[in-house]
């Protein structure tokens, strides 16, 4: 059962605190009031409150004077400031000291609940993420895996690690991981404290790949000027990592396949094979079982290559490790870039999660990253995010042609309401029209409630 959360109504007029403490009640709050700043404080001290709704202009402590004696208690309690007209800049002062949002006296109930409900929704969000942050440091492996897809793969994963010598196969799409959990096999396995070796056959050309891999002779062609130990030889006593092995050209294949077989490597120009001690652990993208059948990688590489197969999933079938991935992202980032408390607004986790990461885990950390790049605050909003992911980019969201003026219109103004956050004000500035304007829109378009969807 869920409980229920605690706010504070910090209101000098008691007729207006007595019907906030009864919308609020009910709406399923529990609701504790208060006259003043000083008695709002004693309140706080007593009980703990998920979120105060303050006055900004009160006899005594003033609203913006209680929001610092708030936020020095615990930042984490969201601040909803009330305020009439003639106090708006100094409601908007409030806002930028720390406050989650301002309201402007007399207000829908609606708009309240609205704005309650987003200021609670983001500070769970911002301690999900700070626990997870913590959660992530735990042992030797930085593998995110909350989803049962996930832990799948991390648990064959460490199960291989104890058998050091046998070769392991990592398949999946593109950005999904697989150098991660080769690297937290070799870290758990008996090789640990040997090299590991990265290799994207991919990237090296064709024809130097084999040196590259097998070492060189002085002398074994143009430019052998010294003899060069190859990778494998650098990755003795540990782990060597072929990633995109379904692009290796076929002659190298037959060469990995005798160093599987005898344990041994040829470098070019040498006069016998050396001996060699390294794990391999392969990946590939592509589907190595139909390369096969169409003649494109040899069998018998790939039957000694598959003794362990393991599936890292696209992130498309992890909705689950979406949060920890944020998390773990943030606390790598955040640092470093100067916003090391940097949480996400709910409406950015929500185009996170709805997004369908055709570049998985890689596009997911490279919009993070972009983001606390870009943002202003400790809060990445929707604008600070790629295009790509923003709701108004996916193409169902998008206007067709057909459809009429007035429809067009009103979607576009719900949607700029929701990314500024449902400030009106910020909304006008950013459809490029007055608030009055906004206003009449708003009451010819019947939108009355803002939504939370």
């Amino acid at each position: 059962m869920t409980s229920r959360s605690t706010l504070l109504i910090v209101e000098d007029e008691e007729e207006m605190r007595i019907l906030l403490e009864e919308e609020l009640r009910e709406a399923a709050y529990d609701v504790l009031t208060a006259a003043g700043g000083d008695e709002a404080l004693e309140r706080i001290g007593r009980s703990p409150v998920d979120a105060v709704i303050t006055d900004l202009v009160m006899p005594g402590m003033q609203g913006n004077e209680l929001l610092k004696e708030v936020r020095a208690l615990e930042r984490d309690i969201p601040v909803v400031i009330m305020t009439a007209f003639g106090s708006i800049e100094s409601a908007v002062e409030a806002v930028k000291a720390g406050a989650y949002h301002y309201l402007v006296k007399p207000f829908p109930i609606e708009q309240l609940l609205v704005t309650v409900g987003n200021a609670l929704r983001e500070r769970d969000l911002r301690r999900e993420i700070l626990g997870l942050r913590g959660a992530l440091n735990v042992g030797r492996s930085t593998v995110v895996a909350a989803s049962a897809p996930m832990k799948h793969a991390l648990d064959l994963t460490l199960r291989a690690a104890a058998a050091p010598d046998t070769p392991v196969l990592l398949l999946g799409e593109s950005g999904t991981g697989k150098e991660i959990l080769a690297r937290a096999l070799h870290a758990e396995s008996a090789r640990r404290n040997g090299p590991f070796v990265a290799v994207n056959c991919s990237a090296i050309p064709d024809t130097l790949l084999e040196s590259q891999l097998f070492g060189h002779r002085r002398g074994a062609f143009t430019d052998a000027r010294e003899d060069r130990r190859g990778l494998f030889q650098e990755a003795e006593g540990g782990t060597i990592f072929l990633d995109e092995i379904g692009d290796m050209p076929q002659a190298l294949q037959a060469k990995i396949l005798r160093v599987l077989q005898e344990r041994a490597v040829h470098p070019l120009g040498a006069p016998a094979p050396l001996p060699v001690d390294a794990r391999v652990i392969a990946a590939t993208h592509r589907d190595l079982e139909t390369l096969v059948r169409e003649d494109g990688f040899r069998e018998d590489l790939y039957y000694r290559l598959n003794v362990i197969a393991i599936r890292v999933p696209p992130l498309r079938e992890r909705a689950e490790d979406i949060v920890p991935l944020v998390a773990h992202f943030l606390k790598k980032h955040g640092k470093r870039l100067g916003r090391p408390s940097c949480t996400l607004s709910p409406e950015v986790m929500e185009a996170l999660r709805s997004h369908p990461w055709p570049g998985n885990v890689r596009e997911l950390e490279n919009a993070i990253e972009r983001a606390l790049v870009l943002g202003r605050d400790d809060v990445i909003w929707i604008q600070d995010l790629p295009e790509a992911l923003r709701p108004s980019h996916h193409p169902e969201t998008l206007p067709g042609p057909t459809r009429p003026l007035a429809e067009v219109e009103r979607e576009h103004i719900l949607r700029t309401l929701r990314a500024m956050r449902w400030n009106k004000a910020a909304a006008a500035r950013q459809l490029g029209m007055d608030r009055k304007t906004l206003y009449r829109k708003l009451e010819h378009y019947g939108i009355r409630l803002p939504q939370t969807g």
